[in-house]
């Protein structure tokens, strides 16, 4: 209230806002009156001897150590001026300056030490060297004054922050200390007896009561009006919100309509105190305390209506699972009440601060009278940080895994408590100032979260109401974007409630219209939102016309619908290639400064990602080749299943266990791939079968023949063959081997096969055998107790019948095994 360089009024914050939207308008260049004047700035070539004379001038002022901060304001804004226009002569000539340079390389390079060329040749490339020296003379110009203005308004933002840092760390006298308080009585009774004499002239000047007497009715009527507002209509306002509210819990239109119709607790209210304030300035009774009190009086209301509207949007009357907090009802009442009373307090704060001139007062003054109403909205403020510890704490109790926004109010709320204790025992050493810049920002802050709640939460619905999402769904993602561009907007109201002032703002606004250089070029946030907007087109319009080929053009052709895929991707990746360089070339991004930069990384990007761009390539190859196509049936590898889809990257091949496997694209490429359905759905399936020794093997085949052919997936051309293919070691092998016209299908005709040759065969009495093996025993005596026969002295033969003995399996079995060593298994 009370600190000249920290003054916290609503103004403020209705300032920044202002200031916010004219970034915005800067930033799209809509405003007519901006774009007029920035096209005269382009079209003059700035005055170089009047920037000199002020440079010089502003230069010896800055040096003085007793400037005013009014002063240096100033300056500043004729500074800001000049540097706008040195920043708009930057690129002058730039066209111009292109196209000599593109003459000059047209020339050739300039001949080496000793060597000659044509005096033509030479004579042309003095004159456009020399034009190109001419036309180079303006930005070069223009940069050093750009530099210079520069320079000079970063060293009064300098001057300005050590001038706030100082004012913040002023030692005022403690307003503790009773002999400060009569300086505090003098200056309220002054203002009292001051106030007083202006109203009691204003009574006795004949021209102030006539003025009065005709401004009567319209006063007396304002008056009435507001009084009935205020006194009956608020309420009422509020009990509608409250029943729309109630009723449309569940009805998302009706809830959207009773968070709109909520603003009419702050507009409707704000209404009725300006009618008030303009009411008591029609009355010309009021002097200038007084009419400067009226204007105060507004600001009052809106800080009042404001505070107590977020504390019904924080605190709801009724219990709500959209609530911000989830609180008891007893804790929500305590959270409104709070909040009226951190409104009120700022509201106080703002008419103390219009009274009680800062500038005019000694500091014992200014510190006696501000310490009262800063202990109690530091009881506010602490407060209201416990009831967000608290619901920080509640959720942890029954959540285990929390929101981060429910993380944040839980930091917010330790915060408030600390600042609500710290700000008013600084105060009362002597830091007043130090303590208003921690204190009232907070609160004001705390008040701008919940408008951005209130905002998030009406784009939520509105998202809701025109998508028709439902409770139990996932949240969406564009809400979510919106959200986050709301927090990014409200940043400098956050940074302007903070004590950061306009021109701060501004100067961070203009680096980043400055930009930065690559090469020649100057890179802006104008060029990267013009890159931005023309490749967001280029995009959609691909998007589009792949949409009309893949759904209108494309059907009606022969293309297979591999064919029809490679075409609309290949479609996509040049149409996005094609809209990048058109929102380069169209931004005005000169990217020939970065080709040596680009030929360094090449050598590191071409190992690093080699196989990144390997599988690339490759990914083209299949689209154009198409050696393998989206529904083929396909085996690379020990993988085998069905193309489910090509990208440049890789391939996602589905496996018949429903898995998806993602092979890279080199593999295919590089690799052995068989493709069962490249061309057409035609597979053979062969079928091995055996039977035992003795069998007729004629009749088999003649089995085996008609099975085949009775398969009605089976070619009738080439017909089901049957082959005799072996003497096996255990049985008579043989071959059914079928054609089948969809060979997506040869695992259930395999199964069925299977199935009709182990009934024929049991029907024919033919044999399937099982796996048959003999066991020879080098010591056969020793499985019946027997000792051991010596050892020949000589190997013997085995094929001698004297030398070995042959046992079945199933007789040793039979016999005795008692000794358990687990040898006649072997």
């Amino acid at each position: 209230m009370f600190s000249r360089h920290n003054s916290l009024t609503l103004p403020t914050v209705a300032r920044t806002l202002l200031l916010v939207l004219a970034m915005a308008f800067c930033a799209v260049g809509v405003h007519p009156t901006a774009a007029v004047a920035q096209s005269t700035q382009q079209n003059s070539a700035p005055n170089y001897d009047e920037w000199r004379s002020f440079a010089e001038r502003a230069e010896r002022l800055i040096d003085l150590q007793f400037t005013s901060d009014e002063v240096l304001t100033d300056i500043r804004a004729e500074l800001v001026g000049f540097r706008s226009r040195f920043l708009s002569a930057q690129d002058a000539n730039a066209g111009r300056i292109a196209t000599v340079r593109e003459q000059i390389s047209a020339l050739g390079p300039p001949p080496e030490d000793g060597a000659t060329e044509a005096e033509e040749v030479a004579a042309r490339r003095a004159e456009l060297n020399e034009q190109l020296t001419q036309l180079q003379a303006p930005g070069i110009a223009a940069q050093e004054a750009f530099r210079r203005a520069d320079g000079l308004i970063r060293q009064i933002d300098l001057i300005t922050r050590e001038r706030q840092a100082e004012a913040l760390l002023t030692l005022w006298p403690s307003p503790l200390n009773p002999v400060n308080w009569v300086a505090a009585a003098d200056s309220i009774w002054g203002t009292a007896f001051t106030l007083g004499t202006q109203v009691s002239g204003a009574l006795e000047d004949p021209g102030h009561l006539r003025e009065f007497r005709s401004n009567l009715p319209i006063v007396g009527v304002m008056i009435l009006i507001a009084a009935f507002v205020l006194l009956r209509g608020r309420g009422w306002i509020e009990r509608l919100v409250g029943r729309l509210l109630d009723e449309g819990a569940d009805r998302k239109s009706k809830r959207l309509l009773a968070q709109i119709m909520s603003l009419t607790q702050i507009l409707v209210p704000v209404a009725a105190v300006a009618a008030l304030s303009t009411a008591l300035v029609l009355t010309s009774l009021t002097g200038e305390i007084g009419a400067d009190l009226a204007t105060a009086l507004v600001q009052a209301g809106i800080g009042y209506f404001t505070a107590r509207w977020a504390g019904r949007q924080l605190f709801p009357v009724h219990e709500s699972k959209r609530a911000p907090l989830q609180l008891p009802a007893p804790r929500r009442r305590e959270g409104r009440l709070m909040a009226n009373l951190a409104g009120l307090f700022i509201g106080l704060n703002v008419i103390l601060g219009t009274l009680f001139d800062p500038t005019r007062q000694s500091d014992a003054a200014n510190a006696v009278i501000a310490f009262p109403l800063m202990v109690l909205a530091g009881v506010v403020l602490f407060r209201l940080g416990a009831l967000l510890s608290m619901h920080w704490r509640l959720l942890t109790a029954d959540i285990a895994e929390m929101r981060f926004f429910d993380r944040i109010i839980g930091v917010l709320g330790k915060l408030a408590m600390a600042i609500g204790i710290g700000a008013p025992v600084i105060a009362a050493v002597g830091y007043v100032q130090a303590a208003q810049a921690l204190l009232y920002p907070s609160i004001v802050s705390l008040g701008l979260i919940t408008v951005l709640v209130f905002v998030t939460q009406v784009v939520d619905d509105l998202y809701d109401s025109l998508t028709g999402r439902s409770p139990d769904d996932p949240d969406a993602l564009l809400p979510a974007l919106i959200g986050f561009g709301v927090v990014l907007v409200s940043l400098p109201v956050f940074a302007m409630i903070w004590g950061v002032r306009g021109t701060q703002l501004l100067e961070v606004w203009q680096l980043l219209r400055e930009g930065f250089r690559l090469g020649d070029t100057r890179i802006s946030p104008t060029n990267i939102l013009s890159f931005l907007i023309v490749f967001s087109i280029g995009f959609l319009a691909t998007r589009m016309v792949q949409g009309a080929l893949g759904s209108t053009v494309l059907p009606k052709t022969k293309i297979d619908k591999g064919g029809q895929k490679a075409i609309i991707s290949g479609t996509g990746y040049f149409g996005i290639m094609m809209a990048a360089l058109i929102a380069i070339s169209t931004a005005g991004i000169d990217l020939s400064g970065l080709a040596l930069v680009a030929g360094a990384l090449s050598v590191g990007i071409g190992f690093g990602l080699q196989n990144i761009v390997s599988n690339f390539i490759s990914g083209l190859i299949l689209l154009i080749e198409r050696p393998v196509a989206e529904g083929d049936w396909i085996e690379v590898g020990s993988t085998m299943g069905t193309v489910r889809s090509i990208s440049v990257r890789s391939t996602i091949i589905e496996t018949f266990d429903r898995t998806d496997v993602i092979v890279p694209n080199s593999d295919l490429i590089s690799g052995t791939v068989t493709n069962w359905t490249r061309h057409n759905s035609l597979g053979r399936i062969i079928i091995p079968v055996g039977v035992a020794y003795g069998s007729d093997t004629r009749k088999v085949a003649r089995i085996l023949k008609e099975i085949g052919d009775a398969e009605p997936l089976a070619l009738i051309d080439p017909e089901p063959q049957v082959h005799f293919v072996d003497f096996g070691g255990d049985s008579l092998d043989f071959e059914l081997r079928l054609v089948l016209s969809d060979v997506g299908f040869g695992l259930s005709v395999r199964t069925e096969l299977r199935h009709q040759i182990a009934e024929r065969f049991k029907e024919e009495g033919i044999e399937i055998p099982f796996a048959q093996r003999d066991i020879w025993l080098r010591n056969p005596e020793a499985l019946r107790g027997e000792a051991p026969s010596p050892e020949p002295s000589e190997p013997r033969d085995p094929r001698d019948a004297h030398a070995r003995t042959k046992m079945r399996y199933d007789e040793i079995s039979d016999g005795d095994s008692g000794d358990g060593d687990g040898d006649g298994g072997r």
